[in-house]
């Protein structure tokens, strides 16, 4: 590629002509009275984005991600029509008695990070009742706002021939992170060293 070295990737990606030519133009140009140094990034400041992203990825593991499926909320569906559920006296506590009902199972930790209304939950639940209609696989499909809809995942196929369309355990939204953190970091990485090596630095003295 024209003007690209990688003779030394760490001190500098382009070639000495174009090393040349940046550092007389970074002389010639008054930068709008802003001399700016060629001074390396810090040490601490990578460090520090390197553990901040590390902190991130450890804090949230595994709930980055996580989609909530028709089938985490099958079963506040199904308490709908009990008889505490109905006698409740306001939606407020109506919802707080299907919570309650349906705690215990390993959902909790999902329906909590999860939260619905009494209104969202009369929205989905005949999605969610024609779905148990058909024999559909509840955790094939995702619950959007208002709306139960096929997951967008694509699986192997069952016996039946149906799809499955359920998040993978090991992507709750790492994969696609760690794709753009790779990609912003070596595009970051790429621009810092397409300029002079560090090792140069403006005189500033035009």
């Amino acid at each position: 590629m024209s003007n690209w070295s990688f003779d030394s990737p760490l001190r500098t990606l382009s070639d000495e002509e174009k090393v040349r030519n940046d550092e007389k133009l970074w002389e010639n140009d008054n930068l709008g009275g802003v001399h700016e140094d060629n001074n390396p990034v810090p040490a601490p400041v990578v460090w520090l984005v390197g553990l901040t992203v590390i902190t991130a990825f450890a804090i949230t593991f595994p709930l980055w991600g996580q989609r909530p499926t028709a089938a985490l909320y099958e079963s506040y569906v199904n308490s709908m029509d009990k008889p505490e559920v109905l006698a409740a006296k306001d939606d407020k506590e109506a919802m707080a008695k299907i919570v309650e009902m349906n705690k215990g199972t390993p959902n909790d930790a999902l329906l909590e990070r999860h939260p619905l209304t009494m209104d969202d939950l009369r929205m989905i639940a005949p999605q969610i009742k024609a779905l148990e209609a058909k024999g559909a696989h509840m955790h094939d499909f995702e619950v959007v706002g208002d709306q139960v809809v096929t997951a967008n995942f694509e699986g192997n196929y069952r016996p039946d021939g149906t799809r499955i369309r359920q998040q993978p355990w090991w992507d709750k939204g790492y994969t696609i992170d760690i794709f753009y953190l790779s990609y912003f970091f070596l595009s970051v990485f790429t621009m810092i060293k397409r300029l002079p090596p560090t090792t140069w630095q403006p005189k500033h003295d035009h």
